[in-house]
């Protein structure tokens, strides 16, 4: 019996090699977004726990996610991509082990399933496999389908991540701290919670310009800027605020 790959490549599928993101040039294009502060009249530059007297939680909860995408096959110029996505839960308690307390994974093809081949397609949707619909404003350039696959791979990471994160809130401790590394504005319940904290270590969005932006970029080890309200693309209203530890 032959496999469900067999059968797209019968149908005129023909497989390809990785195509690793890099290749694909910067998809976290610089934007400056905007903010408004909360804190100050102008950004300044705060000293961390100026009289080192602010003890850690005893219980924190940590969340992260992770993504692997590879273009497989192609039908024509439609690029048919093969996806791992997956995030996790560690908490650590009052003897700083870290322990696992939540996962969950998913595996899925992605491709703009109106634009394959009859018989592409027909194999494909028999073959049981997970199957993602991709935009098809993005065909006919090889450079933008791929990066609406990845966008497409992303989108699933966040909402493994998204689901996630809001079951873990049921069990958070009531002194526990829930740190997620990425934003929180793309869920309600996070962005609404008083120990919730969300980490961006690096992305395109600024959200000041001229003297403010180089303060922010520029800050000493244990210092923060003022807090501020994101604006742009945030789904939900958080505060913020640049940090170097």
């Amino acid at each position: 019996m032959r496999s469900w790959a067999d059968a797209i490549v019968a149908a005129g599928a023909v497989r390809a090699s990785h195509v690793p993101e890099e290749s694909l040039g910067r998809t976290d294009l610089s934007e400056v977004a905007g903010a408004e502060l909360v804190e100050d009249t102008e950004v300044r530059i705060h000293p961390l726990d100026p009289g080192g007297v602010i003890a850690p939680p005893a219980t924190a909860s940590f969340l992260d996610g992770i993504q692997r995408w590879k273009v497989t096959y192609y039908d024509g110029a439609v690029p048919i991509v093969r996806a791992y996505v997956a995030s996790a839960v560690r908490r650590r308690t009052g003897d700083r082990r870290l322990r696992v307390v939540g996962e969950t994974t998913r595996e899925f093809h992605a491709a703009a399933v109106a634009a394959l081949r009859p018989g592409v397609r027909a194999a494909l949707e028999a073959s049981g496999v997970d199957l993602v619909d991709v935009p098809q404003e993005a065909l006919g350039q090889p450079g933008p389908a791929l990066e609406a696959a990845r966008r497409a791979v992303e989108n699933a990471r966040v909402a493994l991540e998204k689901d996630l994160a809001e079951r873990h809130l049921a069990s958070l401790g009531a002194e526990e701290w829930f740190v997620v590394d990425g934003v929180l504005s793309e869920s309600a319940r996070l962005a609404g919670h008083p120990r919730a904290l969300g980490v961006i270590k690096s992305h395109g969005a600024q959200y000041f310009e001229g003297d403010a932006l180089t303060r922010a970029l520029t800050l000493p080890a244990l210092h923060r800027t003022s807090v501020f309200r994101p604006r742009g693309r945030a789904h939900h209203e958080v505060y913020s605020w640049y940090l170097r530890l």
